[in-house]
């Protein structure tokens, strides 16, 4: 291993946990860098490009790992996640075990779960693409005009808050919260999950890869926000300027690879933080039986 290519929360406290790697970088003669994401301007160390890397350490939480799966994914490049005081759904060790990760992922006692992400294009032209979600959410006090269509037929309209369309991986986030399905890690397609739907029997559904998505979008007055990966997307419009629009989403390869170490199953780590948990009476019985 040469260079280490670091990825950081904006403005988390991570003094700790960057000391530590830079010490294991510095005994170990490989390079600590930082490698730049859009939007932020934090910096501690210097810049590299990410093809140069041969790990990206994403020091911070979930949407620290997110951006730089979206960094690493283009040029095939593993992410390694560090959790520093946060739920850390996607990350693989704790700020306090930097150095056991970078000693087996240096070994190679590692193995990294390839990931599928979301094409989306605005009115046919390629707009950005999504490993997590792509989220359509009203933008100011009145509902947003939401017609989903699959494999070019109708499926619902809806009016709401708007949608969220989710990966496998981004399935356990705002899906999960909105009430949709946890998809498995290995499924290859996607779930739309309406968000507080004005009447009407709009359920949550799954798609298979192979299947193609169409979201037109009518914002009405206040208009219409598009996320992708906590993104926001900006359209340069005001309220009452924005036109419908419609979004095409198809599944592809993304090249992003997350490092796991111990084979722990998604379903087994989402319980271990309390994302899935049980009964309240459940765990009283447990306890008296203690």
């Amino acid at each position: 291993m040469k260079t280490i290519g670091l990825v950081v929360h904006p403005s988390r406290h991570i003094d700790g946990a960057l000391a530590s790697a830079r010490d294991w970088a510095e005994a170990h003669g490989v390079a600590l860098r930082q490698v730049a994401i859009r939007g932020q301007d934090r910096r501690v160390a210097e810049l590299v490009e990410p093809a140069d890397c041969d790990v990206l350490l994403a020091v911070g939480g979930d949407g620290t790992v997110l951006a730089a799966l979206d960094a690493g994914g283009p040029v095939g490049r593993p992410v390694l996640g560090i959790a520093c005081g946060s739920l850390g759904a996607l990350t693989s060790a704790k700020s306090g075990e930097i150095d056991d990760a970078l000693d087996r992922f240096a070994s190679g006692a590692w193995e990294a779960r390839a990931l599928t992400g979301l094409v989306i294009r605005r009115d046919g032209e390629r707009l950005d693409s999504a490993i997590n979600d792509l989220v359509v959410i009203r933008r100011g006090s009145g509902q947003v005009i939401v017609e989903i269509a699959i494999d070019g037929a109708l499926y619902a309209r809806t009016a709401g808050d708007g949608v969220v369309i989710a990966t496998a991986l981004g399935s356990s986030a705002y899906t999960i919260a909105a009430g949709g399905p946890l998809l498995s890690s290995d499924h290859d397609g996607l779930v739309v999950t309406p968000l507080a739907d004005h009447a009407g029997s709009v359920p949550p559904i799954v798609l298979t890869g192979a299947s193609s998505l169409t979201v037109t979008v009518d914002g009405g007055f206040s208009g219409a926000r598009v996320e992708i990966d906590g993104r926001i997307m900006e359209d340069g419009t005001g309220p009452g300027q924005q036109q419908p629009f419609r979004l095409e989403i198809t599944v592809e390869p993304c090249g992003a690879r997350l490092l796991d170490f111990d084979g722990e199953t998604r379903i087994a780590g989402l319980r271990r933080r309390g994302v899935i948990a049980d009964s309240p009476r459940l765990k009283a019985r447990d306890h008296r039986k203690g």
